[in-house]
């Protein structure tokens, strides 16, 4: 039986003596205000073997996914960049900041094993199958996963592994929004056709956004315009800068 989400304990079964609001409040600081559970060996049925978590951490039973909705984590990233001078300099500055986040949000005694996708793949971990698992999201027309609240304008930042069995609220189980979306704003809004009703068309992306004239630098219309979520949309510089960032990651799928 599932215990509440009360305490957390580390890799080894020990409390850390962290209570969950509290987890919860600390991280919220942060702007990392989206925070659900999966267990690992739900997770671990829908991968391959070679990305199983039980792998990872043979002792742990619950991933708790941490992630934001909205704009919430940008704020917070541009706030340390502005006490902290120097940051934005730095090869992955909203990587950085995301540790840093999670450091001081987890005390040191109360951490399992932690995980970040930008570490794959030398963290083999599927954090959309791993949201989905924690009923945080469903995958969209765009690629991208969408909250019942947020829409598109959700990101996924790290996992914690933990060895106690913990449940919290699935926001979007029984959420499906593509299928009866009546407006599909997302499919004519993509310059190059890269959206369709059968899901997101990776290479036909890829080739526009690394050309030379890419006029989805400044932001990604197809997810601008879907029609969920519109209250969160990230500001105009975080979307630049995601652009940015995904576009050397598009050229090898070109």
């Amino acid at each position: 039986m599932s215990q509440p989400l009360s305490r957390i304990h580390d890799g080894d079964g020990v409390s850390g003596g962290v209570a969950w609001r509290a987890l919860e409040g600390a991280l919220a600081a942060h702007g990392l205000n989206l925070v659900g559970t999966a267990a690992i060996a739900a997770y671990d049925a829908t991968v391959p073997p070679e990305h199983a978590l039980s792998r990872i951490a043979p002792e742990a039973r619950t991933a708790v996914v941490i992630g934001n909705g909205g704009d919430a984590f940008w704020q917070a990233f541009r706030r340390h960049c502005g006490t902290h001078p120097g940051h934005a300099a730095l090869a992955d500055p909203l990587d950085a900041f995301t540790r840093i986040a999670i450091e001081q949000a987890i005390p040191a005694g109360a951490r399992g094993r932690v995980l970040y996708p930008f570490r794959f793949p030398d963290d083999p971990v599927s954090f959309m199958q791993l949201a989905e698992c924690a009923g945080l999201g469903r995958r969209s027309l765009t690629g991208v996963l969408v909250h019942p609240i947020y829409g598109p304008w959700i990101a996924l930042r790290a996992a914690l592994l933990v060895s106690d069995v913990l449940t919290a609220p699935r926001p979007a189980d029984g959420f499906d929004p593509c299928p009866s979306c009546v407006d599909r704003a997302c499919i004519p809004a993509c310059p190059v056709g890269a959206v369709t009703e059968h899901g997101w068309d990776i290479p036909r992306c890829a080739r526009h956004r690394t050309a030379p004239a890419d006029d989805c630098a400044a932001r990604c219309h197809a997810r601008f315009d879907c029609v969920l979520g519109r209250p969160h949309r990230y500001p105009a510089d975080a979307l630049a800068y995601h652009q940015m960032r995904a576009r050397p990651l598009l050229a090898p799928r070109a």
